[in-house]
């Protein structure tokens, strides 16, 4: 349950201002809610049962040396605390690509979604915490975290527009991810 929370409210934060955000709005704009929410669902999943895959693989192959997987998560962290103030922006060409997908909105949601989180933090995020906790928690957290900030941002996006304070929504999702980076890097240190 512990893995499950945790990985929730990372996910969810780490989300906050990201790329993926910007496509889902995007998106909203030309599909039904609901198929933008289904396909975003099921590319968040695929990829998210992948990462925690991955991290558990590695969390298992260092089990005896825990302290080592908290001090490299911690400093993930905080690169990611780094990478969030930074921000994700959207290019024109993605924009575009997002707008005129041709074919099923479930198909052209769930594909651009699939391509765009290999690699991304929010995937880098799930390793990372699968390493250290339970991979299910770890896989329908990070799931939900992420398609609820999604969500999220579909209705956010279709009732304030562009008025959005995405400085501030940056600054606190750097904040946590800096805190939980801490965390971790002073487990690390003291389970030595």
């Amino acid at each position: 349950m512990y893995a499950l929370i945790l990985s929730t409210a990372v996910i969810f934060v780490a989300e906050l201002g990201d790329k993926s955000q910007l496509m889902a709005m995007t998106f909203a704009t030309r599909y039904r809610t609901r198929d933008v929410l289904i396909g975003i669902t099921a590319a968040t999943a695929l990829v998210h049962l992948a990462s925690v895959a991955i991290g558990h693989y590695v969390g298992a192959a260092f089990a005896s040396s825990q302290w080592i997987i908290s001090l490299v998560a911690g400093v993930a962290f905080l690169v990611f605390a780094a990478w969030t103030l930074r921000g994700d922006e959207l290019s024109a060409e993605e924009a575009d690509k997002a707008r005129k997908s041709q074919g099923a909105a479930l198909l052209a949601v769930g594909t651009a979604f699939f391509l765009a989180e290999l690699g991304d933090k929010t995937m880098l995020a799930t390793i990372t915490l699968a390493a250290d906790h339970n991979w299910l928690g770890v896989w329908i957290g990070s799931t939900v975290g992420m398609v609820a900030a999604d969500a999220l941002a579909i209705v956010l996006g279709a009732v304030l527009g562009k008025k959005l304070p995405e400085r501030v929504i940056k600054i606190v999702a750097s904040l946590a991810f800096l805190v939980f980076g801490v965390i971790l890097i002073i487990e690390g240190l003291t389970s030595r």
